[in-house]
């Protein structure tokens, strides 16, 4: 045990005897040797009791040869509670001093830690270390790499302060100082001990970055009860929230224990922490991988398809929608949990888009899969095109998440082109359109569509229609070009939406102008990247 020294052994004494783990005791000597950690719990108990006996047969040979002074060996012994002792809760008991230790000590049962409440004792066992890789085997997901997450009972920082001020008032009868911040904290120790056990046995390294996580959730079932007389003394602290099934969440509790003072803290919590009843429980060990994100670009050619699915006061209107014809393939192929889908813009139901596409992303969550060839998502991209005849999509590709920004530029930033087949209720010759073709950066004022008022606010928007060309087709029918900023409302540009949109081409026309169709013939952002395809 190199790394205790003679301050320690103090310590050392005093949280053995109160029922304090071996890996427990290390932390609070401020250890940070990682490889210590990873000893056999046996080894550490045998390795502490043999370093407290070898500096007591010290002191002994020293207190034999010199009667004054006296022995400065430390003794736990029955005294009446003066005003400076920390146990308000009564004398500590006398535990047998490492002397009397015998074989029959080796070999009892191990009692649970009274600080750590068997974290760093049952759970850093090779049994437990299997519980989690066969969980995590048995989930079927592809990762080279791990993270190791822990979520421990919130009483843990109640035990660990009160094991604070217990080991803080001996060093201050020693003239010395130990600080919070000091001990090494327990989630750090657990992972010291954990990952390279894990790393083993799931044949990948641990890595801080990695996307896939292995997470193991602790309970006790003492937790409300030890944690209750927070609430009392800081009850603005402990605040009902939904989806937790109790208020002593472990921030609740950290930021309780910041504000109550020590000698309120004492007279209500044991200090030395007494032995649990119970030991921790693993409620849940659970593994999630990090979103992948697919990126393509798509062509509508349905008039009857929205892009999301179309749901009115809970009710479907339509079967199907583009985010639905391309996600259902990719969620199988990925085997994800979930997905969100976003584009650049969006075309009402009824409005085709045609040319490159629109760019798309979908974030799939939690995938099971995550690598795919080149020749993998080609593949993909086929089977989507063969599913449907009302969507194709191109240069389908895995992206990053930072990419996808590129995409949403385009919402705003960018430029449409649009097809419109327009009606006119007074007769027209190809000379009454003509004009249009002259005119250049048209500037709109749209206020908010009466059709999407339910879902955007009331405002009015400045839009500019770059260029117009026109195509004369009979004497109330012709077809107009438009390339248009992003975010122009097209159909509201052509009839006028009651005014709402000046000027319109009813007005510039002097008739009344209604559209028939529209069709998105390009949307001008350059991403994702084109693939040959």
């Amino acid at each position: 045990m190199s790394s205790l020294t003679e301050k320690d052994r103090p310590i050392v004494q005093l949280l053995l005897n109160t029922g304090t783990c071996p890996r427990c005791i290390l932390r609070f000597c401020c250890v940070g040797s990682q490889a210590l950690y990873r000893h056999p719990y046996k080894d550490l108990m045998k390795d502490l009791r043999e370093f407290l006996k070898n500096n007591q047969e010290k002191e002994d040979t020293v207190c034999s040869e010199v009667v004054d002074p006296p022995c400065k060996r430390i003794r736990l012994e029955h005294m009446e509670e003066g005003p400076d002792d920390l146990n308000h809760n009564g004398p500590l008991q006398q535990i047998p001093s490492v002397n009397d230790e015998n074989a029959a000590m080796e070999n009892s049962p191990v009692k649970v830690c009274n600080v750590c409440l068997g974290i760093l004792q049952e759970f850093c066992e090779v049994d437990f270390v299997k519980k989690v890789c066969q969980k995590v085997n048995s989930a079927d997901y592809q990762f080279t790499s791990f993270v190791f997450s822990v979520s421990l009972p919130p009483q843990l920082s109640v035990r660990e302060r009160a094991a604070w001020l217990l080991v803080k008032q001996e060093m201050g009868n020693l003239g010395l100082s130990l600080t919070k911040d000091d001990i090494v904290q327990l989630k750090e120790a657990y992972k010291w001990i954990i990952h390279p056990q894990l790393s083993e046995e799931l044949g990948v390294p641990a890595d801080g970055k990695s996307l896939f996580e292995v997470s193991v959730v602790f309970a006790h079932p003492e937790t409300d009860e030890e944690c209750h007389f927070l609430a009392t003394a800081c009850p603005d602290c402990f605040k009902p929230a939904k989806n937790k099934q109790s208020v002593f969440t472990r921030m609740a509790v950290i930021k309780a224990l910041e504000k109550i003072k020590e000698e309120d803290f004492l007279k209500h919590f044991p200090c030395p922490p007494s032995s649990p009843k119970n030991l921790c429980v693993a409620l849940e060990i659970q593994c999630n991988n990090g979103a992948v994100f697919v990126a393509g670009r798509y062509n509508k050619y349905s008039r009857n398809l929205p892009q999301t699915p179309w749901i009115i006061d809970g009710e479907r209107k339509l079967e199907s929608s583009v985010e639905e014809l391309i996600s259902e393939h990719l969620m199988a192929e990925f085997k994800a949990d979930s997905f969100n889908f976003s584009s650049s813009g969006r075309e009402d139901v009824d409005v085709r888009t045609l040319g490159n596409g629109r760019p798309f992303a979908i974030e799939l969550v939690n995938p099971r899969r995550i690598h795919f060839t080149a020749e993998e998502m080609k593949g993909l991209q086929q089977t989507i095109n063969n599913s449907s005849d009302k969507i194709q999509v191109r240069d389908l590709q895995l992206v990053t998440r930072s990419a996808i920004g590129r995409m949403k530029e385009g919402e705003e930033e960018k430029t449409k082109t649009y097809s419109a087949l327009i009606w006119t209720d007074k007769a027209i010759q190809k000379e009454d359109i003509a004009f249009l073709d002259d005119i250049k950066e048209l500037k709109l004022d749209q206020k908010t569509p009466l059709r999407v008022l339910h879902r955007r606010p009331l405002a009015v928007r400045c839009r500019i229609i770059h260029t117009m060309k026109s195509e004369y087709i009979d004497e109330h029918h012709f077809r107009l070009h438009l390339k248009t900023q992003a975010g122009t409302y097209i159909k509201e540009f052509v009839h006028g939406d009651f005014g709402r949109t000046k000027p319109n081409i009813g007005s510039l026309l002097n008739r009344t102008a209604d559209i028939l169709e529209l069709d998105v013939e390009s949307v001008d952002v350059d991403w994702p990247p084109t693939l040959d395809n």
